[in-house]
């Protein structure tokens, strides 16, 4: 009886585990924005598709249009297959897009066109490279570091680059001292985090330095005891 019950086990995933690990095929008909397109199935079905480990800057962010159109200059009215990841909250399916044998995810972080979703990603190959577009200054890394925001920030911040809470007296000195000790900096003064006393002080080495030990794991954040 124990062997029997092993053996419909055996046949069970079998039969299961196909379906739930079926790459989706078909023409790319859509680009609704840097990591969303909509996949048109042979059998005529659309599926909304939400690129697996990125995130690009959102359509009212600065890049946020030239990233819709990276996107869709390597996707767009190509067959392209689909290893599905998950399910977002939304109900998009998010996966891996292959274009032939090109990473459409990794090659947007590459060109500078998407941020690393470090959230959601359990990739390995994607911070090296968005840690080399950034170094290169390709894409939104040659924006001013103003205009560099994450865009789950952005969203959080509803559409802003910061939050527009009205500080107190005391947190406009702190921010006025900041920015000031900030345009005081010059290069070549510190190398190693344990010189730096603030996250900004780090993220200004980091972006305008040039200072990428600051990122040991190559993972584009500066001293992460301070910019956790």
């Amino acid at each position: 009886m124990l062997m029997l019950s092993r053996l419909l086990l055996v046949a069970l995933l079998l039969t299961t585990s196909p379906a739930l690990a079926a790459d989706l095929l078909g023409q790319v008909v859509g680009i609704q924005d840097g990591d969303t397109l909509t996949l048109l199935t042979p059998e005529r079905r659309q599926v909304r598709v939400r690129l697996y480990g990125i995130d690009a800057p959102e359509s009212r962010q600065p890049y946020g249009t030239r990233a819709q159109q990276e996107l869709s200059a390597l996707a767009f009215r190509k067959q392209v297959r689909v290893t599905v990841e998950d399910t977002d909250q939304y109900g998009r399916t998010v996966g891996r897009v292959w274009a032939g044998s090109l990473d459409v995810s990794a090659e947007l972080v590459r060109r500078g066109a998407a941020w690393v979703y470090r959230q959601y990603n359990r990739d390995p190959m994607l911070p090296p490279l968005e840690a080399e577009a950034r170094q290169a200054k390709r894409g939104l890394w040659a924006l001013p570091a103003s205009e560099q925001v994450q865009p789950w920030v952005w969203r959080r911040n509803g559409g802003r680059a910061t939050a527009t809470a009205q500080p107190s007296a005391a947190g406009r000195a702190g921010a006025t001292a900041s920015s000031s000790s900030t345009a005081d900096l010059s290069c070549g003064s510190k190398r190693y985090c344990t010189q730096m006393s603030s996250c900004a002080e780090a993220q200004f080495y980091f972006r305008q330095c040039g200072l990428s030990r600051l990122a040991g794991d190559r993972d584009g954040v500066p001293c992460e005891q301070l910019c956790r």
